[in-house]
């Protein structure tokens, strides 16, 4: 949780004290990129691009709203808009295997496969669907804080966390059958 003394510091023009907030909020900046847009180099692009952001719109913020809803909307906004103007490819990426005694090769093996199951019914998920999975499953927001990052009424918030896990369980149903991909 960032201190409200660091966001009021940033604020007044306190240059250290942005820099140091930027810092605290760029790895979830980029986990919640990289999550909706599901690659990691367009996740870098829009992280760097909302932390530009808000850099620049610092002084934009009230706290009528928590800072972290305000960062996770400027995040969510620009990635749903990347992801609209060209469709990302779903990358296939190395894991690195931790062998522990208690499992096997074949559990790790399995456990990223399930992994990208999972990534990959979410990419298949509308925008409006998949933003609100990005920060209920992936971010842990609440829903209030989901209604207020997105703008949205709260009902429709679990309206659609609703219909994406409708979704996901019959994406990943489909996947257990072995149907085609893509």
């Amino acid at each position: 949780m960032v201190a409200p003394e660091l966001i009021k510091a940033a604020q007044s023009g306190d240059r250290d004290a942005l820099i140091t907030l930027l810092r605290e909020i760029e790895t979830s900046v980029y986990r919640t990129a990289y999550y909706i847009l599901g690659n990691e180099q367009d996740a870098m692009d829009a992280a760097q691009e909302a932390l530009i952001r808000i850099y620049t719109k610092i002084n934009s913020y009230e706290e009528k709203a928590q800072f972290k809803t305000w960062v996770q909307r400027i995040v969510t906004n620009l990635c749903i808009d990347k992801f609209r103007r060209a469709r990302p490819t779903v990358s296939i990426e190395e894991h690195d295997m931790n062998f522990v005694a208690q499992t096997t090769v074949e559990d790790e093996v399995m456990s990223a496969y399930v992994a990208q199951d999972i990534k990959e019914a979410i990419d298949k998920l509308p925008d409006h669907h998949r933003s609100v999975v990005v920060l209920r499953y992936l971010q842990d927001f609440t829903y209030n804080e989901i209604a207020e990052s997105l703008d949205l009424p709260i009902n429709t918030v679990k309206s659609y966390l609703f219909r994406a896990r409708q979704q996901l369980q019959t994406i990943l149903r489909d996947y257990q059958k072995g149907s085609v991909r893509g």
